[in-house]
């Protein structure tokens, strides 16, 4: 009688495929380059190429590689290119992904502190690691009331946040019995959408965000908030939320936390701060005055895996009373009970995060911050903001084009002089050559372009080609 086939890959098998996919992932890196920074294909393009059924018995992994080679390739755009100056980055690194791998091979579920007290004692430590390392107050530590974890976002993040506002506003009647209509929350006009799909996640309601005017510079009037809750507070409202940017998407505006704290604190209303793209720049002693007022926040954010090399999905979010978060979210059924839980010596961050399970996301921060040191953060986001700053003087330099908004750190927003369809077509016509990637935005009514140098690997010989193009782009008109 023949053994039974497990259809499992062997060890040794594994050991080989794996050294392949990491030739493969090196090489990548060496010719990134030479791809489209944006894809070229068009809709359907790639389920057309794909095989209208599954295998009924397993292929070989040589021809799923191949496949990844000639199929998947052409329909990605590289967020890894050197060339990739769109949105807000979501660079990675060779620790980080080396890390990463290490979190899949070790398949954790860590939504306990009992299914693998390293999971979550490492979260912890790093966690408070990154409080030094960007000089956030201590409230945010875990060794007081406060604490941090990682978030898949600053959506999720931004959602805790807003639940905890609503639970702490409503001694967490919320929690019973629904939501009653009169919390408010506010945010400026520039902050990000993912305030507004949390209003709504959140029961709160659409109609029931503020939306506060900003300034020259984009960033939130503190007076037009003051106004404006007590506006609502006259009409028998609640507030109960106040989202602050450091660093918004269209602009990079930094809203002024001292002011909006302090309206916070009077009012009794939570603040949460949104620094998702920017707060790493506070590696930096010359820059941490963007946090300036954080010690009046009730949370905060971040996004390692924007401008911190270690790859999506990883963002770090602090509350300065954890057990406000842990009343909101948590939930303890029969099969979670466990004497580590019941003995209160122990964090467990399914209480700090919408969904139950959690992946090692630790690993890879980690191993970034071991890497590179404190010090090699450092270098690469100071070169970040010297090209930045760099790219923002040519601009100036030239007749043709203008700064659009302040550049405290690495986002640019300028426009050509020949208006909004000018703007776009110069836009449409760099994507589609292939060599760079730029995105746009609107301020003030008017169509803007947006420059972020952020990419892991982008160096200055990268941003002079990216401006070359421009120049020669215009000129052609």
């Amino acid at each position: 009688m023949s053994a039974e086939r497990s259809f499992h890959m062997t060890p040794d098998e594994f050991r080989r495929y794996g050294y392949a996919v990491v030739d493969w992932i090196a090489d990548y890196y060496k010719r990134i380059e030479s791809f489209p920074v944006l894809s070229r294909v068009e809709p359907g393009q790639i389920r057309a190429a794909l095989p209208p059924q599954p295998p009924t018995y397993g292929e070989p992994f040589e021809a799923m590689l191949k496949d990844v080679e000639e199929l998947i390739l052409p329909g990605l755009t590289h967020w890894q290119s050197p060339n990739f100056f769109a949105f807000f980055p979501a660079n990675a690194s060779a620790p980080a992904i080396l890390g990463e791998l290490l979190s899949a091979g070790l398949g954790v579920q860590g939504m306990l502190w009992a299914t693998s007290p390293a999971c979550t004692e490492l979260e912890t430590h790093v966690l408070d690691w990154l409080v030094d390392m960007l000089a956030l107050p201590d409230k945010f530590k875990s060794t007081g009331s406060g604490g941090g974890v990682i978030q898949d976002s600053a959506s999720s993040a931004s959602l805790c946040a807003l639940l905890a506002a609503r639970e702490r506003a409503t001694g967490y009647r919320t929690n019973a019995h629904g939501c009653d209509g009169r919390l408010v929350a506010y945010a400026s006009s520039q902050t990000h959408s993912s305030i507004e799909k949390a209003v709504k996640i959140a029961g709160l309601g659409r109609e029931n965000l503020r939306i506060i005017e900003v300034d020259e510079k984009y960033a939130m009037r503190p007076e037009a908030l003051a106004r404006q809750i007590a506006e609502d507070k006259r009409a028998g409202l609640v507030p109960c939320f106040v989202c602050a940017t450091v660093g918004t998407t269209s602009s990079n505006a930094l809203d002024p936390l001292p002011e909006i704290g302090q309206i916070c604190q009077q009012e009794g209303v939570w603040l949460h701060v949104d620094a998702a793209m920017c707060g790493t720049a506070a590696l930096c002693p010359e820059f941490r005055y963007i946090h300036n007022g954080l010690e009046l926040a009730d949370s905060y954010c971040f996004n390692p895996h924007k401008w911190m090399f270690t790859n999506f999905d990883c963002d770090c979010f602090y509350v300065a009373d954890r057990a406000t978060l842990i009343n909101t979210l948590s939930v303890l059924p029969e099969y979670l009970r466990n004497k580590a839980t019941e003995s209160g010596a122990v964090i467990d961050y399914r209480d700090w995060q919408i969904p139950l399970g959690r992946r090692f996301r630790a690993l890879k921060l980690w191993f970034v911050i071991r890497h590179y040191g404190v010090e090699g953060l450092r270098y690469h986001i100071r070169r970040h903001v010297e090209l930045a700053h760099a790219f923002a003087s040519w601009v100036e330099a030239d007749d043709r084009f203008e700064l659009a908004a302040p550049v405290p750190l690495n986002l640019v927003c300028f426009r050509h002089k020949g208006g909004d369809e000018a703007n776009l077509k110069l836009m449409e016509r760099l994507n589609r050559s292939g060599e760079l990637y730029l995105t746009h935005t609107r301020l003030g009514e008017r169509i803007v372009l947006r420059f972020c140098v952020g990419q892991t690997n982008t160096e200055r010989r990268h941003v002079e080609r990216a401006w070359s193009m421009i120049q020669s782009m215009a000129d052609e008109w």
